[in-house]
């Protein structure tokens, strides 16, 4: 749901300033179950990398969720989206399920539960969420709680043909591996903008994970490797 598009750019093409080869990879064992409850429970002293961009839009804060959904395969997998061409925002884009809060949601947690199932389909039974990580505001205005939740393997999906042209999984040992993390920096709008990608390429097609969700996930990084 959230990834920004900066118009007229293709992010696939504005340069890479460095990778992040230098920093540590999150160990196997941290990516089980019981390791990601554990650490939930009893979170290190850390702080988010990215939480805010520049701002680009006028308009009113909007508050939204999005579901970090960790599939405890043998091998964790994240739970991603892409975006139907047709939306008016955010259009084609790789993004965690979720979107606005509504009235009648108790709470963040509840929105991206909701949010989910009316994307996916992913029913809650399969879902046992962990936590929360710190806001993410998006240059457009989008005040972003990403809600993290394992999630059962065996589920059904079912897709909303008007939101959702794809749903996949990729491997979470790989993008908590900061080698595949890399920064990209572009003048607009008469200022620096830089962002993250997180490229994947399955048996379909490459996934270009940017903006806001790799902000989500980097921030993810950050959290588990403290």
């Amino acid at each position: 749901m959230i990834a920004e598009k900066l118009v007229h750019i293709d992010p696939r093409v504005v340069p890479v300033c460095r990778v992040d080869n230098h920093l540590p990879v999150v160990p196997r064992n941290s990516l089980e179950p019981q390791a990601l409850r554990q650490r939930f429970l009893f979170p290190p002293d850390w702080e988010p990398e990215f939480f805010s961009e520049k701002k680009f839009s006028d308009r009113t804060p909007v508050h939204a969720a999005v579901l970090l959904a960790l599939v405890m395969h043998n091998e964790p997998t994240v739970l991603l989206t892409q975006r139907s061409q047709h939306l008016s925002s955010h259009s084609g884009q790789i993004a965690f399920p979720g979107g606005k809060l509504d009235e009648t949601d108790a709470d963040a947690r509840a929105a991206a539960l909701r949010e989910t199932y009316e994307e996916v389909g992913l029913e809650p039974d399969f879902v046992e969420i962990l936590g929360q990580l710190p806001i993410y505001i998006t240059g457009s205005a989008y005040v972003v709680t990403p809600v993290v939740a394992l999630v059962q393997p065996g589920f059904t999906l079912n897709p909303s043909a008007e939101e959702v042209a794809d749903v996949f999984e990729v491997p979470l040992q790989f993008l908590m591996n900061p080698a595949h993390h890399r920064h990209h920096r572009v003048c607009w709008q008469g200022a620096d903008r830089e962002w993250l990608s997180m490229p994947y390429s399955d048996a379909h097609a490459e996934r270009f994970i940017w903006g806001a969700t790799a902000g989500m996930l980097r921030n993810f990084y950050r959290f588990l490797s403290a």
